[in-house]
């Protein structure tokens, strides 16, 4: 069976191992012309947490991959003053998030899939699916000259949010994109190694300012790769308003002082990286048939505030992997080849992993604003260090969102779900408490009994769950 994969970013050399552990003929296209050159444009830096852990693990990479890696154990907020506030991740230092180069990790990956046989061409850029004849098109990208026509049997677009694939898909008829754009663009700077010692290196930094913020995350050399978010247009403080270089020195000087000697070049490198836009990408159905499946950024591109882009696309292989399986084990590849059985394994993976994408799309939204405006406030601050203090009381009863979204396998829209209901429990106990210490525990637990417990024992979110 010849299984071809459009995109070879993460998830597209992931996918590949997984499905040539199981035996597959796999072949995997990536427009870029050489392995090591690895999308300099989307530099951002990534969180490895449980689901992308998991999928690792899965394939017994985890251990090395590991070695890539920075731990990082909670956000250290700064203020415009130049204070500083920690809020821890979990509930001790072995809960925690791990930082990564995209880099590192894409070519990481593409050295294993090679390794275990997949079949990678570069410089081969996908130009047209036809979903009714299994053919899909390929351009060699340096020449433009050379067009390969190429039939599969299953063919899985892992090309990103700007999916070649998934227009074809939605040009067919078989699904309905949307696409919402943050009006928040991007721009990469960098605090060198010898500076970022002055920084706490397993720590998030963030620099929150309301309608704009700047984080910072580190890396396994000792540097930390910034990233500054400012609204695309129509405010004081926006890349629109940027055009002169005064009025990048302004904006650094009024709002991020305390870090101006950390980024000795943010000048040059503002003036010179490029300005990247973010955007949330819902497909109403990810496959066609029993052929084709869309994967990874092109199913579900999400805004990266939650750290969890890469963690869902790792998530999407794993999913799909449990599903084949559940096929009946003697003669397996034979099996898989039965239409049925395939249209069967897309159509529940599109079910189950679908809604998921939604739930966490929604959750990074909602974590770009608290991240942005809300982590530098008191109140928020004050539910923050309750919601700590019943966590570490309530371990069998209670699991932040945040917890199980980063921490566990909960699959993410149960985990939304249920942090709607943490929130009026939060927002109960806030009510009476100027501290977590003035948090009446009896009240809590009540309150988590009656309103939580239910919803966990209705979806069988036993204590056991709460462990990767």
């Amino acid at each position: 069976m010849k299984v071809v994969i459009a995109g070879a970013g993460l998830v597209g050399p992931l996918l590949a191992l997984f499905l040539r552990r199981r035996g597959y003929e796999v072949h995997l296209h990536e427009r870029r012309s050489d392995a090591q050159t690895v999308e300099s444009r989307r530099s951002i830096n990534l969180v490895i947490t449980s689901r992308g852990i998991h999928a690792l693990n899965e394939l017994g990479l985890w251990s090395e991959a590991k070695n890539l890696t920075v731990s990082v154990r909670g956000r250290m907020i700064h203020s415009l003053k130049g204070d500083l506030a920690f809020q821890p991740y979990g509930r001790g230092d072995n809960e925690c998030n791990y930082s990564i180069s995209r880099s590192e990790l894409n070519s990481f990956l593409l050295k294993k899939a090679a390794e275990a046989g997949v079949k990678i061409e570069f410089d081969s850029r996908l130009t047209s699916v036809d979903l009714k004849s299994r053919v899909c098109t390929f351009e060699t990208v340096v020449s433009h000259a050379s067009t390969r026509a190429t039939q599969y049997d299953l063919f899985f677009a892992a090309d990103g949010a700007g999916s070649v694939a998934r227009h074809a898909l939605e040009r067919a008829g078989a699904t309905q994109v949307q696409t919402d754009w943050l009006d928040t663009d991007y721009k990469e700077l960098a605090i060198p190694k010898d500076l970022g010692a002055k920084m706490d290196l397993h720590a998030l930094h963030i620099w929150p300012r309301g309608t704009h913020m700047m984080m910072a995350l580190p890396n396994t050399a000792g540097d930390f790769t910034v990233t500054l978010y400012l609204p695309r247009a129509h405010h004081e403080w926006s890349f629109e308003n940027l055009r002169t270089e005064a009025d990048i020195k302004k904006l650094f000087q009024s709002q991020f002082s305390d870090a101006l000697d950390l980024i000795p070049n943010y000048l040059e490198d503002f003036m010179k990286n490029p300005q990247g836009r973010l955007g949330t990408v819902r497909a109403s159905t990810w496959i066609y048939e029993d052929s084709f499946c869309l994967i990874g950024d092109a199913a579900h591109a999400i805004v990266p505030f939650f750290g969890q882009g890469m963690n869902l696309g790792f998530e999407d292989c794993t999913t799909l992997a449990t599903i084949l399986d559940r096929a009946p084990k003697n003669n397996q590849q034979n099996n898989l080849k039965n239409k049925n059985l395939w249209a069967h394994a897309l159509n529940e993976f599109d079910s189950i992993q679908r809604p998921n994408a939604n739930a966490i799309a929604d959750m990074a939204l909602d974590n770009f604003i608290e991240m942005r405006d809300r982590v530098g406030q008191a109140q928020f601050q004050l539910k923050k260090k309750i919601e700590a203090r019943i966590e570490h009381e309530f371990p069998e009863l209670y699991r932040s969102r945040y917890a199980m979204v980063t921490y566990t396998l909960i699959p993410y829209k149960l985990a939304q779900e249920a942090g709607r209901i943490q929130s009026e429990i939060l927002e109960e106990l806030a009510l009476t408490a100027t501290s977590s210490d003035d948090v009446d525990l009896k009240v809590a637990r009540n309150l988590i009994e009656q309103k939580l417990t239910p919803f966990y024992q209705k979806h069988g979110l036993t204590t056991a769950r709460f462990a990767p």
